[in-house]
């Protein structure tokens, strides 16, 4: 008699627990200054108030690299990449030694290359830079790579030209006359060319997504996406730009029924997430499966019903 009612009582402890079972979901995200963080803050409060059973944190990390060593071995449940670096991991090519244990969630935003050039140096098009003094980003920086690639499919890839200054050092040398053009991967609006912009008279030079098919062949993580006309002074139409997007990923084994949950919950309060930052007003379901890895099974079964 006494075994039996300890059992009961263990049986009723178990299933109280189960009712009160919360799912605890850290989100890898990036610097606290950086878009990863503010979007990756702004989908743990969307988690906390409207998914019930769930408790999110978004977690400040060294963004996308250690994001996936991370996700991959257990340590945080889902995170923010680039897209090249998510295909990079998944396929196990540097900077990863082996293939991580990767799938995507969702398609997330487009950080694009943002190409300005002072009005005064006449650039119509990437072919122009082949002669014209210009940055691609700091040295070995994800900017500096995706540039070198852009300029090498036009034909325009000129070493003797070309300098690896941040962001800050290649307008102020545009501000002073030193530099007729450079390369900004970010999202947008880029706070170092708003403030060129402001200074300046410059030109968003347009990418031709047909003079880009072989580039996008080899790299099929890229994008071309829309900078829009007004973004910053004196762009009054859109402009194509090539993008290396950001993408919310999570382990292949994640549980399908938390990442289903997760995924509807985020999808199903876009509004309310995208108050949170400008780059989150671009997230759509319409885009979000466009991933550049596998959908994770429970993101799928989301976006496969949401269709």
């Amino acid at each position: 008699m006494k075994k039996l009612i300890l059992s009961s009582l263990m049986a009723a402890s178990l299933a109280v627990g189960a009712a009160h079972a919360t799912d605890r979901v850290a989100i890898g995200t990036g610097g606290t200054g950086g878009v990863f963080y503010a979007v990756g803050a702004g989908m743990a409060d969307v988690l906390n108030k409207k998914a019930e059973g769930i408790t999110a944190k978004a977690e400040v990390t060294g963004a996308s690299i250690e994001n996936i060593r991370r996700v991959s071995m257990g340590e945080m449940t889902m995170g923010f990449s680039s897209a090249s670096v998510l295909f990079a991991g998944a396929n196990g090519t540097e900077p990863f030694e082996e293939k991580q244990n990767v799938a995507a969630i969702a398609y997330l935003y487009p950080a694009m290359l943002q190409v300005a050039a002072l009005k005064s140096a006449d650039v119509k098009s990437i072919a122009d830079l082949k002669d014209k003094r210009i940055s691609v980003g700091p040295p070995g920086s994800n900017s500096s790579v995706i540039a070198e690639r852009l300029l090498t499919a036009y034909d325009a890839y000129n070493p003797s030209n070309i300098q690896y200054l941040s962001y800050s050092e290649a307008t102020n040398a545009m501000k002073d006359g030193n530099l007729d053009a450079t390369m900004v991967l970010a999202g947008i609006p880029a706070s170092a060319l708003i403030e060129l912009a402001t200074s300046k008279d410059v030109a968003f030079v347009p990418v031709d997504e047909a003079k880009l098919a072989d580039l996008m062949k080899e790299f099929p993580f890229y994008a071309v996406d829309t900078l829009p006309g007004g973004t910053y002074r004196g762009t009054d139409g859109d402009t194509p730009q090539l993008a290396d997007p950001a993408i919310l990923f999570t382990s292949t084994d994640a549980d399908e029924e938390l990442v289903y949950k997760v995924t509807k919950t985020l999808f199903d309060n876009l509004e309310t997430l995208g108050a949170v930052h400008p780059m989150a007003k671009l997230i759509s379901a319409a885009k979000a499966p466009n991933a550049p890895i596998a959908l994770h099974p429970g993101a799928k079964r989301y976006f496969d019903e949401a269709k």
